[in-house]
């Protein structure tokens, strides 16, 4: 989804596909069966999950049962048509999108934290769901995070007339807020995970920037010249080479916290 200056790059963002896919899958896997009624892809980016939501819900249902994909970038969108796996291709803010009729599932890998509003927003989707449908949300909670704090950081201090992070608040709350602000409208299951992950050698960046540079580190570099984001990234690449060591061959290891929320109404 685009969040405002430049669009999405597919080709980025893909550079990570197995590391950013497992949660999806992980997700998916404590989806129950559905009851009738198409499945929305919401934020569904280049169609990462496509070909396990279509072989879960859709493959044995014929026609019976449309995968939809909706996301506001139209160049992710376009990478997400060619795949052939979606019945319907939606570009649209997913903050303002609501389904003509009601699903049996609304899944979100990784979309909706740069939504705010979270306390209208999900009960809202939930209530767009056919009885018995389910919604099904991952976003990660890495923002205090050396990898995310840095951007913030790193930024006021260098452009303070630009950003101000003194009222900082991360845009993703904790499992248990998610399942106490759920919990009214259905069965609700609410966990957080750790991903240990090993981001391989990039000459001339460090690997978690390669791996933030396509999302989190986007809009920082969007509010800045050539000349200062270029100095941005020598500062953001010395500051990560201390919170992330690069191991013997180069590699680094990565922690990476992400959020999982499945209401069944």
């Amino acid at each position: 989804m685009t969040t405002g200056g430049s669009d999405w790059n597919p080709e980025t963002y893909a550079r990570f596909r197995g590391l950013r896919l497992r949660p999806a899958r992980d997700l998916l896997a404590q989806v129950a069966d559905l009851p009738a009624g198409d499945v929305v892809d919401l934020g569904c980016g280049d169609g990462a999950v496509a070909a396990d939501l279509r072989a879960r819900f859709c493959a044995d249902v014929g026609d019976a049962r449309r995968l939809i994909g909706v996301d506001a970038s139209q160049t992710m969108a376009e990478q997400a048509r060619a795949s052939g796996l979606y019945d319907q291709l939606d570009v649209a803010d997913i903050a303002v999108w609501r389904p003509m009729a009601p699903p049996a599932l609304i899944f979100s890998n990784a979309a909706l934290h740069w939504l705010p509003d979270h306390a209208g927003l999900l009960p809202e989707l939930a209530r767009c769901l056919v009885p018995g449908g389910t919604l099904a949300v991952q976003m990660p909670r890495q923002f205090m995070a050396p990898s995310h704090r840095f951007l913030r950081d790193i930024a006021a201090a260098m452009f303070p007339d630009r950003f101000d992070v003194s009222g900082y608040e991360p845009p993703v709350q904790p499992a248990q807020a998610y399942w106490e602000m759920l919990a009214p409208l259905g069965q609700v299951q609410a966990w957080e995970t750790d991903y240990v992950q090993r981001l391989d050698p990039t000459p001339g960046a460090h690997p978690v920037r390669r791996f933030t540079e396509s999302t989190a580190m986007r809009p920082v570099l969007d509010r800045m010249t050539a000349a200062g984001a270029e100095a941005f990234v020598q500062r953001y690449d010395a500051a990560l080479q201390a919170a992330y060591p690069p191991l013997a061959d180069g590699s680094v290891l990565f922690p990476f916290r992400r959020v999982f929320l499945v209401l069944t109404v």
